[in-house]
């Protein structure tokens, strides 16, 4: 009997250490689900409409996964692994399964230090201040829409890289370092992202810095790109609040071909009309640089969108946009489109549910 009471204790002893071992860590599935049904005019060099079911018009559609691990004296083990799906075909947005995160490091007290692939320090200290959301649809603030594939935006993920965040009372600071990895160099392809913020009652404040390097043409030379946000918000009430923004772009070219430089400037309004309802309007500008006179596009672009919430985790949203380039210029309304018009028109109404 005594060696029965003994084994039962032993496995007593086991499961207790099994069940607070699981208990100091957790796992999280969460994702983003977004169709719509979109019509564009100048939608082919024909300069056709075009109607379509889409994915990821408010936000990107993605699944993920993220954890912490308790390791004691206030330090945790994290990783976070994030995939991009299109809704209405169901494939990938990328060929890489994870190349939205793919993340593993440590947190405390001090803040945030991961190492793998991630958003870089600019994407999330700006993010905030885009009144849509980082919409695929109808936001240039992450990729300004001029001509072709002058973009002219920020850096928004990155491989290869160490990155920090912490908060210090109401100042946060970040950095993000991706490595160039090139035998020889430490600068050939490297990437350095700089970002401080400030939020103290209904104003918040953000500052960044990137400079990208590109590859080496052979003898030591390449792009350099160098990109600086500044952003701010201010929440008047609980009804209203206002952000505005700003982007200077300069990228110098390794060829000795006059540098691309932009300024981009947004400002956009919230007006919460009930706790449901949601109204946005968002107005961005371009002004590009360094250009002949009668090929400046200086693109504008007016967003509006009333989303609606039918709980904390579903929403309808209806966004229309316009947008129009200078001297015939061609200009698209969102980010990974092609542009065939000097303008644009777009109304996509969807929903989106959150897990």
């Amino acid at each position: 009997m005594k060696k029965k009471y003994l084994a039962a204790a032993i496995l007593a002893g086991f499961g207790g250490l099994a069940s607070n071992t699981y208990a100091q860590s957790n796992v999280t599935i969460y994702g983003r689900v977004d169709a719509g049904v979109e019509y564009l005019t100048n939608a082919n060099a024909n300069k056709d409409g075009l109607a379509r079911l889409s994915s990821g018009a408010m936000n990107t559609s993605r699944i993920g996964f993220r954890g912490t691990e308790d390791l004691g004296g206030g330090l945790k083990a994290v990783f976070q692994l994030e995939s991009g799906f299109k809704t209405d075909t169901g494939e990938q947005d990328d060929p890489e399964f994870f190349k939205r995160q793919a993340n593993v490091g440590l947190e405390g007290k001090w803040g945030r230090l991961v190492a793998g692939r991630s958003f870089t320090t600019t994407y999330d200290f700006i993010l905030p201040f885009d009144p849509m959301g980082y919409s695929a649809a109808y936001s240039w603030i992450t990729s300004a829409g001029a001509t072709g594939g002058r973009k002219d935006g920020m850096v928004t993920n990155l491989g290869n890289i160490l990155k920090y965040e912490g908060k210090f009372g109401d100042f946060k600071l970040g950095a993000t370092y991706s490595f160039g990895e090139v035998a020889g160099s430490t600068s050939d392809s490297a990437k350095l992202d700089l970002g401080a913020g400030y939020e103290k009652g209904p104003l918040r404040l953000a500052t960044t810095v990137q400079r990208a390097n590109g590859t080496a043409n052979g003898v030591g030379v390449y792009d350099k790109t160098t990109i600086i946000h500044l952003a701010g918000d201010y929440q008047f009430n609980s009804t209203w609040a206002v952000d505005l923004g700003y982007r200077n772009y300069k990228k110098t070219l390794a060829n000795n071909a006059p540098e691309l430089r932009s300024d981009f400037y947004w400002g956009g309004v919230t007006f919460k009309a009930t706790p449901a309802l949601s109204l946005i309007a968002l107005l961005s500008y371009q002004d590009i640089k360094n250009v002949a006179a009668n090929t400046d596009a200086d693109p504008y672009m007016l967003s509006l969108r009333a989303k609606y919430a039918l709980s904390k985790r579903t929403d309808l949203y209806l966004s229309a946009a316009y947008a129009k380039a200078k001297n015939q210029q061609l200009v698209g309304l969102s980010r990974d489109d092609t542009a065939f018009g000097n303008n644009q028109t777009g109304v996509i109404g969807g929903i989106q549910h959150r897990f």
